[in-house]
């Protein structure tokens, strides 16, 4: 994509590892930073998810364009987590996000991209074959409808 420097942010020791191998055998690990951190932190007291406001803090505006494709936020205990993660990568692009959303809540994610100051578009509809990997999944493989959104800075005040 012509990019001279790119980040990546994974809570994940493997993904991370994964993504470096990946990146040597391209040749392209000179120009790739990885970071192990979490975009979001559960309150102690609550077990509530909210922002890691330290690390947004610190990748505020650090970006041209983030792409991420975060959890679907369906799972016990991580409601709205693909909304926290939207909200951090909108902190920290300025000008443009690009995520992968399940498509029921395109409706929603359009009101929230617009509360932060951006246009939402959907670019694609898409299927996603997600296979049986997690201790909660109960079928084999499931197809879900996904949204593949592009949110772009607005030029002008959220109304």
């Amino acid at each position: 994509m012509g990019a001279s420097s790119v980040v990546g942010i994974d809570i994940d020791a493997d993904a991370l590892e994964t993504a470096h191998d990946n990146l040597e055998e391209l040749e392209i690990s000179d120009t790739v930073d990885l970071i192990q951190a979490s975009l979001c932190v559960r309150a102690p007291d609550s077990g509530e998810l909210s922002l890691n406001d330290d690390l947004v803090a610190k990748m505020r505006g650090k970006f041209d364009t983030a792409i991420l494709n975060p959890p679907f936020g369906t799972k016990p205990g991580n409601k709205g987590i693909d909304v926290l993660f939207l909200q951090a990568a909108c902190a920290m692009a300025d000008s443009a996000v690009y995520s992968l959303h399940k498509s029921s809540t395109r409706d929603y994610l359009v009101k929230r991209a617009r509360a932060w100051g951006f246009d939402c578009q959907v670019l694609a509809e898409l299927k996603f074959d997600v296979p049986m990997m997690y201790k909660f999944h109960k079928k084999k493989s499931v197809d879900i409808d996904v949204d593949l959104l592009r949110l772009s800075r607005q030029t002008t005040a959220p109304s």
